[in-house]
């Protein structure tokens, strides 16, 4: 758990009065729900401390340091990558949010032993569905790699899902992240304070969005790109799970739900500060000219650093931030929760359609799920 100073988190309580990173996002609303949750909810749902004996017991740990020492190997071999390089950095949570997390692992080699890099283990509990955040968009492909044309430094993640009442991985579980761009701009919504507000073709736009069913030991994969920042809110990744036994695959890689989607848990995933630092000082998240929002200005994700650690564990896959960058995290989930989910917008067979019902979307285009451009029945058609 980490354990903010006192003119730290003075500083945050301050911050916290910022009230919207897109218009129709209300932040200091949805950093209340997060406390208010977090702080109600008994020790099992919200951290993974009573699992880690079980977990590794039953073999978990030693088969994540494989997956994990393996996906790192087979990435470098087809980025074209040294695969005797270096590890430059690993993440090394430490007690303050505004310190730097620089691994004392920095520059172990092939020879280090994987369980010492790849077994460290990060832990979030994923928030309660009032803070899906802005621009939740249901109807999207179910696939792994998510960029399309998108540019920046590549992201290949490791997400692990587990059930907090079991502790055990959790199989089939349809896990959906959206995330903005290098410039701070989410595809498949259109509204002021996100890109070119006038560009109606966005809301058919899919970059940075997908869905992916959990393995038999819980765990998703997904290749992106770091996400860039917009005003108002710290660099994240927005995090869904699907609810249980409610979720169906249709004919064209979509899951059922379009209009009726349930959830069991939503959160977001945070990154170091100066992992973010080195990011931004590439192109194109350097031609970003929105205001950038530290980690430890960011009300929301002190609420959560407060209680959890909801920061991803990292290391480069080359000699430069710019070769990419491989990220794990466990993500402890209450299995039982059933919710209502009320996207920005749905992607139809036909296209976009903004939710008018959304607090959280905003600007034109697009009309209601009832209109003869909506298609409930299938989320879009298998060649869109």
């Amino acid at each position: 758990m980490v354990q903010l100073t006192s003119a730290l988190a003075l500083g945050l309580i301050g911050l916290a009065s910022v009230a919207s990173a897109h218009p129709g996002h209300d932040v200091k609303a949805e950093a209340a729900e997060r406390s208010a949750f977090l702080k109600s909810s008994n020790l099992q749902s919200r951290s993974l401390a009573q699992c880690a004996s079980k977990l590794k017991a039953r073999g978990l740990e030693n088969r994540n340091v494989a997956r994990r020492e393996l996906a790192v190997k087979q990435i470098r071999r087809r980025r074209g990558l040294k695969n005797n390089g270096r590890f430059l950095k690993a993440r090394d949570l430490d007690t303050e949010l505004n310190t730097s997390h620089h691994s004392n692992l920095t520059g172990v080699d092939q020879s280090t032993d994987p369980s010492i890099l790849f077994g460290s283990e990060s832990t979030c509990i994923l928030g309660p569905d009032v803070t899906q955040g802005p621009y939740y968009v249901t109807g999207e492909l179910i696939r792994e790699d998510i960029v399309e044309s998108q540019t920046g430094v590549p992201l290949y993640m490791d997400i692990q899902i587990i059930d907090t009442n079991t502790c055990n991985p959790l199989p089939n579980i349809y896990t959906d992240i959206w995330h903005c761009n290098a410039t701070g701009v989410y595809s498949g919504v259109q509204a002021s304070g996100n890109g070119d507000e006038s560009d109606a073709t966005n809301l058919d736009a899919t970059f940075l969005r997908g869905i992916q069913p959990s393995n038999d030991e819980g765990v998703v994969q997904f290749e992106s790109i770091f996400p860039g920042h917009y005003t108002g809110r710290a660099t994240h990744i927005h995090v869904l799970t699907h609810s249980v036994n409610e979720t169906s695959v249709l004919p064209n890689d979509t899951i059922t739900g379009l209009y009726t989607a349930h959830s069991s848990h939503v959160g977001q995933l945070f990154f170091d500060q100066d992992l973010i630092s080195t990011v931004e000082n590439t192109s194109p998240y350097s031609t970003n000219t929105q205001d950038l929002t530290t980690n430890a200005d960011d009300s929301i994700l002190s609420e959560e650093a407060d209680t959890i650690d909801p920061f991803m564990e990292y290391v480069f896959l080359g000699d430069d931030v710019s070769d990419g960058i491989f990220a794990w995290i466990t993500v402890g989930i209450d299995a039982t929760e059933d919710s209502d989910i009320t996207p920005a917008a749905y992607y139809t067979e036909n296209g976009g359609v903004e939710n008018e019902d959304s607090e959280m979307g905003g600007g034109g285009g697009g009309s209601g799920p009832g209109s003869s451009t909506a298609s409930a029945a299938s989320g879009r058609s298998s060649s869109a």
